[in-house]
């Protein structure tokens, strides 16, 4: 699942991506609306947690222009603002659901699922790519229909790479979407469990360079 977090306090944006990442999910991360926007025109979510208070163009406008092109997505509010009409206005322009300020993680994490439950986006997703068979429901991985042992950290590595299978990535791509970190040349995180992952692959006879090394720009996962 993939989830577009709009939430311009970067230091909250961190927590709530990590600890939605922890929970299984796939996060895009945008500080402003109008990053928020472009993001949603380019790439396919299964639910967005949205601020109100945004710079550029507000959390309201953001839900509206969503609404726009998806009916149906599930959305999320995160305010400050507590004043029954602010919440009546926010569920006006679209919103599913209105969380305030502070909130906690599991709270809003409770919601997420309630939320995906109902529509169909709630239904298991199922990704293939040739050897490879992820379930989002059940967080199990298959290659060639044996069971990959992976840890939580490399599942998250897995999932990121067959929802975008084929693409290049690049380094900071992988570091941001799955570890939250911005980039840093002396980190290599990213080769290690990369490694960690065909190695695994490897010992259960699959193929480890399905994964592949693309030079100078990063990886992919080929389809």
């Amino acid at each position: 699942m993939q989830i577009l977090l709009v939430e311009d306090h970067k230091h909250l944006a961190s927590l709530t991506q990590r600890a939605l990442t922890e929970d299984g999910y796939v996060v895009d991360v945008a500080h402003d609306g109008q990053v928020a926007i472009d993001k949603f025109e380019i790439n396919s979510y299964d639910l967005v947690v949205l601020d109100i208070m945004l710079p550029e163009i507000d959390g309201r406008e953001v839900c509206k222009r969503i609404r726009e092109v998806d009916t149906n997505i599930p959305i999320i509010m995160l305010t400050a603002l507590d004043a029954v009409d602010d919440r009546i206005n926010g569920l006006d322009v679209g919103a599913d659901d209105y969380l305030v300020k502070p909130f906690s993680f599991s709270e809003l994490s409770a919601r997420i699922r309630a939320l995906l439950r109902r529509g169909s986006k709630a239904d298991p997703v199922i990704l293939k790519v040739k050897q490879l068979t992820l379930d989002t429901a059940a967080k199990v991985v298959t290659c060639n229909g044996k069971l990959l042992n992976l840890t939580a950290k490399e599942y998250t590595l897995l999932q990121y790479f067959m929802y975008n299978a084929n693409k290049v990535l690049s380094k900071n791509d992988l570091l941001e979407h799955v570890w939250d970190m911005n980039y840093e040349g002396f980190s290599n995180v990213v080769e290690t469990y990369v490694r960690y992952l065909r190695h695994k692959i490897k010992e259960i006879g699959g193929d480890p360079q399905q994964i592949q090394t693309i030079r100078n720009l990063g990886y992919k996962l080929e389809s």
